[in-house]
C-alpha cells in the first residue's frame, strides 16, 4: 500500500511539474515576442528577465524558510495560483492593444514574487517523497518533464499567439491551476523511527504538517552558510550562474528570429522548441542510463559545449544551422541540470533542503534572468549576433576557469549514496 501510494505521489508530482513547466515555457516564449514587437528594443528583453528574477533575489531568505517551515505542497500550490493570477493580469492588458511595455513589467514583477515562493518548495518535493537512492531516477524524469515542456510550451504558445495574442495566456492560466491541483495530491511518506527513540511519544507524523517552530534570521541564512562550506555545491551552482550569465542567448531569440533569420511567431516558436528537443534526447538517454561516473568532468565538458553551440547560434544567418545549434546547446545544458539537480538534494540534509534550494533558485534565476539582462544590454550595444558570440566565448572561459578553481568539483566521480553526504571526489 505504501509503495502504491508513493508511486501515485511521484506521478502526481511529475504531472504537476510538467504542467507548470509547460506554462512557464509558453509564457517565456510569447512574452518575449510580445515585448519585442511592442518596443523593438533588445534591452527590453533583458529587462523582462531582470524584473522576473528580482523577487527571488530580494526574498531569498524568506522563501527558503517558508519552504522549510510550512507544508511544501501548499506553499508550491499557492505560488502557482499566484502565477495564474498574474498571467490573468497580462491577459487583460494585452486585450487593450498595448503600446507600452511598462505595465507588463509590473505584472511580471508580481508573477516573479509568486514564483519565488513556489520554486524552492516544489523543487524540494522529489527528494522528500522517495528514498535517497531513488532521487537520481526521479530527477531524470523530472528533467524529462522540463524537456517535454520546452518543446510543447513554445510550439503551442507560438501557434496560439499567431492565432490570437490572448489565447496563449488562457492556456497558461489553465496549466498553472492544473499544476497546483496535482501538487496538492502529493503525499509524503512517513520516515520511520526506531521504537527506542519514540518512547512514550505519539507515532511520527509528516514533518510538513508538524507544528511550525519560531523563525530566526540565523535559520534563514543557513542555506548560504551550508553552500559556502561545501566546495562541490558552491562550484556546481556558481558554474551554472556564471556560464549562463554570459551565455544567455535564448533571451535574444525574438530579435535573432526577426532580424537575422526572418521568421514569424511560428518559426520562432519552433526555434525555441529546438532547445527542448535537443535536451529531451539527452534526458531520455539519462533516464535510461543515468550518468554515474566522472560526474564533475562531464559537467565541465557540457558547459564548454554549451559555449561552442552558443557561438554558432550567434554567428549564423541560416535557420537550419540555428535550429541545430539550439539542439546542441540545450542538450549540453540538460547534462548540467541533471548533475546539479541530483547533487544538491543528496548533499543537503533534509532540514536545510528548502533553504539551500531557495539559494540555488536565486543562482539559477541569476544565471537565466540576469543573463537575459546582460544579453539585452550587450545586444543593444553590439547587436544580437555580437552579444551572443561574445557570451559563448565567455562561457568557454568560465568552464576552463572552474575546472581549475574547484578541483573538488572536477574530481567528483559518483553521486553520494545517502542524504546529507559530502560528495566524494576521486582523483
Amino acid at each position: 500500500m505504501d509503495t502504491e501510494r508513493r508511486d501515485r505521489s511521484v506521478v502526481a508530482l511529475l504531472v504537476g511539474l510538467l504542467l507548470s513547466s509547460t506554462a512557464s515555457m509558453a509564457q517565456a516564449t510569447v512574452l518575449g515576442l510580445q515585448v519585442f514587437q511592442i518596443s523593438g528594443r533588445t534591452l527590453d528583453l533583458g529587462l523582462l528577465g531582470l524584473v522576473e528574477f528580482a523577487p527571488a533575489l530580494v526574498l531569498v531568505l524568506v522563501t527558503g524558510s517558508v519552504a522549510d517551515r510550512f507544508d511544501r505542497r501548499r506553499v508550491a500550490a499557492l505560488g502557482l495560483v499566484g502565477e495564474a493570477a498574474a498571467t490573468g493580469g497580462i491577459l487583460w492588458y494585452v486585450s487593450t492593444e498595448p503600446t507600452a511595455v511598462g505595465p507588463i513589467f509590473l505584472i511580471v514583477l508580481v508573477f516573479g514574487i509568486a514564483r519565488a515562493f513556489a520554486a524552492p518548495a516544489a523543487r524540494s518535493l522529489p527528494a522528500d517523497i522517495v528514498a535517497p537512492d531513488r532521487v537520481p531516477w526521479v530527477v531524470a524524469r523530472y528533467s524529462a518533464t522540463w524537456q517535454i515542456a520546452s518543446i510543447v510550451g513554445p510550439v503551442v504558445g507560438g501557434f496560439l499567439y499567431a492565432a490570437d495574442v490572448r489565447l496563449p495566456y488562457v492556456f497558461i492560466m489553465a496549466l498553472a491551476l492544473g499544476s497546483a491541483a496535482c501538487i496538492l495530491a502529493v503525499r509524503r511518506p512517513e520516515r520511520a523511527r526506531p521504537a527506542e527513540e519514540l518512547g512514550d511519544e505519539a507515532p511520527p507524523v509528516d514533518p510538513l504538517l508538524a507544528p511550525v517552530p519560531k523563525a530566526r534570521f540565523s535559520d534563514a541564512v543557513e542555506g548560504l552558510r551550508f553552500i559556502r562550506r561545501q566546495p562541490v555545491l558552491l562550484g556546481a551552482i556558481s558554474l551554472d550562474l556564471f556560464a549562463v550569465l554570459f551565455g544567455g542567448a535564448v533571451a535574444l531569440l525574438p530579435a535573432i528570429a526577426e532580424e537575422r533569420l526572418h521568421v514569424g511567431a511560428i518559426g520562432y516558436g519552433w526555434l525555441r522548441a529546438a532547445g527542448g528537443i535537443g535536451a529531451a534526447l539527452v534526458t531520455i538517454r539519462l533516464a535510461v542510463r543515468p550518468l554515474d561516473r566522472k560526474v564533475g568532468r562531464s559537467l565541465l565538458v557540457a558547459v564548454a559545449l554549451f559555449g561552442v553551440a552558443t557561438i554558432v547560434l550567434g554567428a549564423t544567418r541560416s535557420y537550419v544551422v540555428a535550429f541545430v545549434a539550439m539542439l546542441v546547446l540545450s542538450g549540453a545544458d540538460s547534462v548540467s541540470v541533471f548533475v546539479r539537480a541530483t547533487l544538491v538534494p543528496l548533499v543537503t540534509p533534509p532540514d536545510k533542503r528548502g533553504r539551500v534550494l531557495a539559494v540555488e533558485n536565486v543562482f539559477i534565476g541569476a544565471s537565466n534572468e540576469l543573463g537575459a539582462f546582460e544579453s539585452g544590454v550587450a545586444g543593444q550595444v553590439l547587436g544580437p549576433a555580437g552579444a551572443v558570440v561574445l557570451g559563448g566565448a565567455a562561457t568557454l572561459a568560465i568552464a576552463a576557469s572552474w575546472g581549475a578553481l574547484f578541483p573538488d568539483l572536477r574530481h567528483v566521480d559518483r553521486f553520494p549514496s545517502h542524504e546529507g553526504a559530502q560528495a566524494e571526489a576521486e582523483v
